[in-house]
């Protein structure tokens, strides 16, 4: 006999089971959309008995770090669409292909050129190995503090002015969408003997349609990291690896890929990989075209409402919606959305919310958040007081303030950093003084200042600047941004 578990300390099932019934509206990641894409498909009756299929390496189960059979057909099958030369399932994110394409390519000492609004793990991965990172400064938006990517020239300027790099890794597209003439830096890096590393973490979509950017395999990249669960229908976690070229020593980064991921992997997180991949295979580019349908009719039909703001990326799937000139600022924008509304956006900032769009939105998502922003600026326009006007000065203010975009001066290595004695000191007196934390606004996101770098008088001042407006700033121990950790050298 069946019996139902209730339990109040399930903490996590039961707020997991809260929102499925709530029913949200999900413009955020993964990118199966709560699992509608499966209904959708027919591949509901695969995916409901998934936890039976949680398994070990067993007779017939084949094994992802020596793969001879299922696992090793599978990734030949991924590689053959993507099309690539190797495919490599990840299932501990892309955080462990990002760091075992670093280990496999650079040796402890060696400098590796990246740009500065790099992922977390990639720093994580110079600690590791002892890599020496010279950074590529980025590009902000100036309307909404949104990551623009690099500029060609800068690097390439950077690839001449450090003649012994050897591996040179870029993120591509930018979280909002934002991407840059990849191949003109692929060939050039390739002209001087550099292995080039994409993080693809957004893009694993973007070989669906041409009115989506080109993919950086497409573009000449030799090792490619894709987040398959953040834009295509697969389960959190769940990422891919794909190689190409003969820069790469594909046994090293075979040897780091054992090392960073787990020694049990989840044939969960393989077989959604999987269905991901069948699903972009047969019917990913007529879900992609019907997608580009919605989104393009979504932004002419929001553009037509007054105060509100789109921000269009180059992967069209990336929608920023600002109704700063309204006074709501994005932070609050997403609570109303979520509370009142029912939709989930992937994330806020002080000027707006961001969209992520996938292969599983349906057209009538698009609908209710149209409904939704019509009826939150028709509020604003019945109950407009002087709080929202202090808002528009306040906000402008800020869009005034001087960003920093000088990188500082670096005086140790990530790794000495990591493991260098720190001092707390009042936020005041650390300027002049070696960080031992990092300093992130959001946004952009990007870090102002890292472990092992001169912390300056600049970016103390508009750091405290967005604590007055309310922006949030990250890395540090101490959120009230009243005390930093120093290194003594």
């Amino acid at each position: 006999m069946t019996k139902e578990v209730k339990c109040e300390q399930n903490y996590i099932n039961n707020k997991l089971q809260s929102i499925v019934n709530d029913d949200l509206i999900s413009f955020h990641m993964p990118g199966h959309k709560k699992g509608k894409i499966y209904d959708k498909l027919g591949y509901k009756d695969l995916v409901k008995d998934l936890y039976k299929m949680d398994t070990t390496e067993i007779i017939e189960t084949d094994n992802l770090h020596s793969s001879e059979g299922i696992i090793k057909d599978s990734q030949e099958r991924a590689s053959k669409i993507f099309k690539s030369e190797k495919s490599y399932y990840l299932v501990n994110g892309s955080t462990c292909g990002i760091q075992a394409a670093i280990l496999s390519s650079c040796s402890p000492g060696e400098k590796i050129l990246i740009n500065r609004d790099c992922h977390q793990s990639a720093i994580n991965a110079f600690i590791l190995g002892d890599i020496d990172p010279v950074y590529i400064k980025g590009s902000i938006c100036e309307d909404t503090y949104t990551i623009q990517g690099v500029n060609e020239q800068d690097v390439i300027d950077s690839i001449d002015n450090n003649k012994d790099i050897k591996v040179l890794m870029l993120t591509y597209p930018s979280y909002y969408g934002m991407v840059f003439d990849l191949e003109k830096i692929c060939k050039y890096a390739h002209k001087k003997g550099i292995v080039v590393i994409v993080d693809e973490a957004h893009g694993a979509h973007l070989g669906l349609s041409d009115k989506l950017p080109k993919s950086a395999l497409e573009q000449g990249a030799d090792i490619v990291i894709q987040s398959v669960h953040k834009t295509l229908p697969a389960f959190t976690q769940s990422s891919i690896m794909h190689v190409q070229g003969n820069l790469v020593d594909k046994k090293n980064l075979e040897r780091f890929l054992k090392i960073v991921q787990s020694s049990s992997p989840s044939y969960v997180m393989m077989s959604s990989l999987e269905i991901a991949i069948d699903i972009y295979d047969r019917y990913g580019e007529t879900l992609m075209a019907d997608l580009l349908d919605y989104i393009h009719d979504f932004e002419k039909e929001l553009l037509q409402i007054n105060g509100v703001e789109v921000v269009k990326g180059h992967d069209k799937t990336k929608v920023f919606v600002s109704l700063k000139k309204l006074g709501i600022n994005g932070y609050n924008l997403e609570e109303i959305l979520r509370y009142k509304y029912n939709i989930q956006v992937e994330l806020s900032n002080y000027y707006g919310v961001l969209l992520i769009c996938t292969i599983g939105n349906e057209k009538s998502d698009f609908e209710k958040f149209l409904s939704a922003i019509k009826s939150i600026v028709e509020n604003y326009s019945n109950n407009k007081n002087d709080s929202l006007e202090d808002y528009d000065e306040k906000i402008t203010e800020l869009m005034e303030l001087n960003y920093p975009d000088l990188i500082p001066q670096k005086i140790i290595s990530p790794r000495e950093a990591f493991y260098s004695n720190k001092k707390s000191v009042a936020l005041k007196d650390s300027i002049g003084k070696i960080s031992g934390e990092y300093i992130i606004p959001y946004p952009p996101g990007i870090s102002l200042t890292s472990p092992g770098e001169i912390i300056t008088q600049e970016v103390i001042d508009y750091i405290l600047a967005c604590k007055e407006y309310g922006m949030h700033v990250s890395g540090l121990k101490d959120s009230s941004l009243e005390i930093i950790e120093i290194i003594e050298k």
